[in-house]
Protein backbone atom coordinates (compact mmCIF):
# COMPACT_ATOMS: atom_id res chain seq x y z
CA UNK A 1 0.00 0.00 0.00
CA UNK A 2 0.77 3.83 -0.97
CA UNK A 3 0.38 6.89 0.80
CA UNK A 4 -0.87 10.08 -0.99
CA UNK A 5 -0.43 13.07 0.74
CA UNK A 6 -2.85 15.89 -1.16
CA UNK A 7 -3.48 19.66 0.57
CA UNK A 8 -6.78 22.00 0.13
CA UNK A 9 -9.33 18.87 -0.05
CA UNK A 10 -12.76 20.02 1.37
CA UNK A 11 -14.00 20.87 -1.95
CA UNK A 12 -13.46 20.50 -5.70
CA UNK A 13 -10.54 18.59 -7.46
CA UNK A 14 -8.74 17.98 -3.66
CA UNK A 15 -11.97 16.10 -3.07
CA UNK A 16 -11.88 14.21 -6.20
CA UNK A 17 -8.12 13.40 -6.20
CA UNK A 18 -8.92 12.08 -2.53
CA UNK A 19 -11.99 10.11 -3.91
CA UNK A 20 -10.24 8.63 -7.04
CA UNK A 21 -7.30 7.98 -4.80
CA UNK A 22 -8.95 5.71 -2.35
CA UNK A 23 -10.93 3.94 -5.03
CA UNK A 24 -7.54 3.15 -6.00
CA UNK A 25 -6.87 1.85 -3.19
CA UNK A 26 -4.46 4.48 -1.51
CA UNK A 27 -3.95 5.34 2.20
CA UNK A 28 -4.78 8.84 1.76
CA UNK A 29 -3.51 12.15 4.09
CA UNK A 30 -6.04 14.98 3.35
CA UNK A 31 -5.59 18.71 4.64
CA UNK A 32 -7.81 21.15 4.76
CA UNK A 33 -8.51 24.29 7.04
CA UNK A 34 -11.71 24.12 8.49
CA UNK A 35 -13.29 20.49 9.03
CA UNK A 36 -16.57 21.82 9.54
CA UNK A 37 -16.98 22.94 6.82
CA UNK A 38 -15.79 19.73 4.96
CA UNK A 39 -19.08 17.85 5.53
CA UNK A 40 -18.35 15.63 2.13
CA UNK A 41 -14.48 15.01 2.75
CA UNK A 42 -15.73 13.60 6.51
CA UNK A 43 -18.29 11.62 4.80
CA UNK A 44 -15.60 10.07 2.82
CA UNK A 45 -13.47 8.98 5.79
CA UNK A 46 -16.41 7.24 7.75
CA UNK A 47 -16.11 5.42 4.58
CA UNK A 48 -12.83 4.69 3.97
CA UNK A 49 -12.01 1.82 6.58
CA UNK A 50 -9.40 4.22 8.23
CA UNK A 51 -8.01 4.62 4.85
CA UNK A 52 -8.44 8.70 4.80
CA UNK A 53 -7.14 10.69 7.39
CA UNK A 54 -7.93 14.49 7.82
CA UNK A 55 -5.59 16.76 8.99
CA UNK A 56 -5.77 20.22 9.86
CA UNK A 57 -3.53 22.94 8.07
CA UNK A 58 -3.57 26.59 7.98
CA UNK A 59 -1.61 28.01 4.92
CA UNK A 60 -1.24 31.12 6.33
CA UNK A 61 0.03 29.90 9.54
CA UNK A 62 3.86 29.12 9.51
CA UNK A 63 3.25 27.34 12.59
CA UNK A 64 -0.10 24.93 11.64
CA UNK A 65 2.77 24.19 8.23
CA UNK A 66 5.52 23.38 10.41
CA UNK A 67 2.96 20.69 12.58
CA UNK A 68 2.72 17.85 9.79
CA UNK A 69 5.56 16.40 10.28
CA UNK A 70 4.86 15.92 13.68
CA UNK A 71 1.43 14.76 13.07
CA UNK A 72 2.85 12.60 10.16
CA UNK A 73 5.55 11.09 12.22
CA UNK A 74 7.89 8.42 9.82
CA UNK A 75 5.35 8.00 7.84
CA UNK A 76 6.04 7.63 4.01
CA UNK A 77 4.74 9.90 1.81
CA UNK A 78 5.28 8.65 -1.92
CA UNK A 79 3.04 10.60 -3.65
CA UNK A 80 3.31 14.24 -2.34
CA UNK A 81 0.35 16.20 -4.26
CA UNK A 82 0.35 20.42 -3.82
CA UNK A 83 -3.45 21.45 -4.92
CA UNK A 84 -4.28 24.19 -2.26
CA UNK A 85 -5.05 26.95 -4.05
CA UNK A 86 -6.88 30.49 -4.59
CA UNK A 87 -7.92 32.73 -7.17
CA UNK A 88 -8.01 36.18 -5.25
CA UNK A 89 -10.18 38.96 -6.68
CA UNK A 90 -11.36 37.49 -9.58
CA UNK A 91 -10.81 39.84 -13.34
CA UNK A 92 -8.28 41.63 -12.10
CA UNK A 93 -6.98 44.23 -14.31
CA UNK A 94 -4.80 46.47 -13.96
CA UNK A 95 -5.40 50.21 -11.70
CA UNK A 96 -7.87 47.71 -9.42
CA UNK A 97 -4.39 45.80 -7.99
CA UNK A 98 -3.66 45.92 -4.01
CA UNK A 99 -0.89 44.55 -2.60
CA UNK A 100 -2.71 43.15 0.27
CA UNK A 101 -5.05 40.41 -1.58
CA UNK A 102 -1.62 40.01 -4.07
CA UNK A 103 0.13 39.24 -1.10
CA UNK A 104 -2.65 36.71 0.05
CA UNK A 105 -2.57 34.62 -3.26
CA UNK A 106 1.38 34.69 -3.46
CA UNK A 107 1.47 33.07 0.18
CA UNK A 108 -1.09 30.33 -0.26
CA UNK A 109 -0.40 29.34 -4.17
CA UNK A 110 3.79 29.80 -4.50
CA UNK A 111 5.19 30.67 -0.38
CA UNK A 112 3.14 27.63 1.27
CA UNK A 113 3.33 24.77 -1.31
CA UNK A 114 7.44 25.41 -0.32
CA UNK A 115 7.27 25.38 3.18
CA UNK A 116 5.09 22.12 3.28
CA UNK A 117 7.93 20.45 1.25
CA UNK A 118 10.36 21.44 3.93
CA UNK A 119 8.38 20.13 6.87
CA UNK A 120 7.86 16.88 5.05
CA UNK A 121 10.79 16.48 3.16
CA UNK A 122 11.98 13.36 4.96
CA UNK A 123 8.78 11.65 4.83
CA UNK A 124 8.82 12.38 1.05
CA UNK A 125 12.19 10.96 0.87
CA UNK A 126 11.51 7.87 2.23
CA UNK A 127 8.44 7.15 0.29
CA UNK A 128 8.66 4.60 -2.60
CA UNK A 129 7.63 6.75 -5.16
CA UNK A 130 9.11 10.36 -4.47
CA UNK A 131 6.86 11.72 -6.84
CA UNK A 132 5.90 15.82 -6.11
CA UNK A 133 3.18 16.97 -7.91
CA UNK A 134 2.37 21.12 -8.09
CA UNK A 135 -1.18 21.67 -9.25
CA UNK A 136 -0.53 25.04 -11.11
CA UNK A 137 -1.74 26.32 -14.70
CA UNK A 138 -1.61 27.65 -18.01
CA UNK A 139 -2.42 30.73 -17.14
CA UNK A 140 1.10 30.92 -15.33
CA UNK A 141 2.44 30.18 -18.80
CA UNK A 142 4.53 33.66 -19.71
CA UNK A 143 4.65 32.64 -23.30
CA UNK A 144 1.31 31.51 -23.88
CA UNK A 145 0.12 34.71 -22.17
CA UNK A 146 -1.91 36.46 -24.43
CA UNK A 147 -4.58 38.49 -22.49
CA UNK A 148 -2.83 40.08 -19.83
CA UNK A 149 -4.72 41.14 -16.53
CA UNK A 150 -5.22 38.38 -13.64
CA UNK A 151 -2.09 39.95 -12.30
CA UNK A 152 -2.06 37.83 -9.06
CA UNK A 153 -3.44 34.11 -9.80
CA UNK A 154 -1.00 34.21 -13.02
CA UNK A 155 1.95 35.83 -11.11
CA UNK A 156 1.78 33.10 -8.65
CA UNK A 157 1.48 29.94 -10.88
CA UNK A 158 4.23 31.52 -12.75
CA UNK A 159 6.32 31.67 -9.59
CA UNK A 160 5.52 28.39 -8.27
CA UNK A 161 6.48 26.77 -11.49
CA UNK A 162 9.56 28.45 -10.73
CA UNK A 163 9.42 27.05 -7.28
CA UNK A 164 8.77 23.64 -8.84
CA UNK A 165 12.31 24.25 -11.18
CA UNK A 166 14.76 24.53 -7.89
CA UNK A 167 13.51 21.61 -6.12
CA UNK A 168 13.75 19.58 -9.17
CA UNK A 169 17.13 20.73 -8.83
CA UNK A 170 17.78 21.12 -5.54
CA UNK A 171 16.61 17.39 -4.90
CA UNK A 172 18.08 15.20 -7.72
CA UNK A 173 20.32 13.66 -5.61
CA UNK A 174 17.55 12.23 -3.30
CA UNK A 175 15.64 10.75 -6.48
CA UNK A 176 12.91 13.16 -6.16
CA UNK A 177 10.85 13.88 -9.43
CA UNK A 178 8.79 17.45 -9.27
CA UNK A 179 6.37 18.16 -11.96
CA UNK A 180 4.01 21.28 -12.81
CA UNK A 181 0.60 19.80 -13.73
CA UNK A 182 -2.09 21.92 -15.06
CA UNK A 183 -5.63 20.42 -14.37
CA UNK A 184 -7.14 21.97 -17.34
CA UNK A 185 -10.39 24.60 -17.50
CA UNK A 186 -12.37 22.85 -14.89
CA UNK A 187 -15.90 23.62 -13.73
CA UNK A 188 -15.12 24.20 -9.92
CA UNK A 189 -16.10 26.99 -7.97
CA UNK A 190 -12.50 28.39 -8.58
CA UNK A 191 -12.87 27.71 -12.05
CA UNK A 192 -16.59 29.17 -12.65
CA UNK A 193 -19.60 28.19 -14.79
CA UNK A 194 -18.18 28.49 -18.33
CA UNK A 195 -15.02 26.04 -17.69
CA UNK A 196 -15.11 23.51 -20.01
CA UNK A 197 -14.40 20.02 -18.23
CA UNK A 198 -15.26 18.30 -15.11
CA UNK A 199 -13.56 17.55 -12.00
CA UNK A 200 -14.05 14.04 -12.81
CA UNK A 201 -12.67 14.25 -15.88
CA UNK A 202 -9.55 16.46 -14.77
CA UNK A 203 -8.53 14.04 -12.14
CA UNK A 204 -8.55 10.98 -13.90
CA UNK A 205 -6.79 12.65 -16.33
CA UNK A 206 -4.01 13.99 -13.57
CA UNK A 207 -3.79 10.73 -12.40
CA UNK A 208 -3.04 9.21 -15.33
CA UNK A 209 -0.14 11.32 -16.30
CA UNK A 210 1.10 11.51 -12.68
CA UNK A 211 1.50 7.30 -13.00
CA UNK A 212 3.30 7.65 -16.16
CA UNK A 213 5.54 9.91 -14.24
CA UNK A 214 9.63 8.97 -14.61
CA UNK A 215 12.72 10.56 -13.20
CA UNK A 216 13.10 12.03 -16.74
CA UNK A 217 10.41 13.89 -16.44
CA UNK A 218 11.37 16.28 -13.61
CA UNK A 219 10.91 20.04 -13.54
CA UNK A 220 8.86 19.86 -16.50
CA UNK A 221 5.22 21.47 -16.71
CA UNK A 222 2.55 19.19 -17.93
CA UNK A 223 -1.49 19.57 -18.65
CA UNK A 224 -3.59 17.14 -17.66
CA UNK A 225 -3.94 15.17 -20.94
CA UNK A 226 -0.11 14.59 -21.09
CA UNK A 227 0.76 16.90 -23.40
CA UNK A 228 4.12 19.57 -22.19
CA UNK A 229 3.19 23.36 -21.44
CA UNK A 230 5.55 26.06 -22.57
CA UNK A 231 6.94 27.91 -19.59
Amino acid sequence: MKNVFITGTNRGLGLELVRQYLKNGRKVFATCRDIRVASELVSLQKESDGMLEILDLNLFSDDSINKLSEMLSDSPIDLFVNNAGMMGPRNLQLGGVNGGSWAEVFRVNTIAPLLIVQNLLENISSGKEKKMIFISSRVGSIEENSGGAMYAYRSSKTALNQVVKSLSIDLLDRGLTSVALHPGWVLTDMGGPNALIDVETSVAGMISVINGICNSDNGKFFNYDGSMIRW
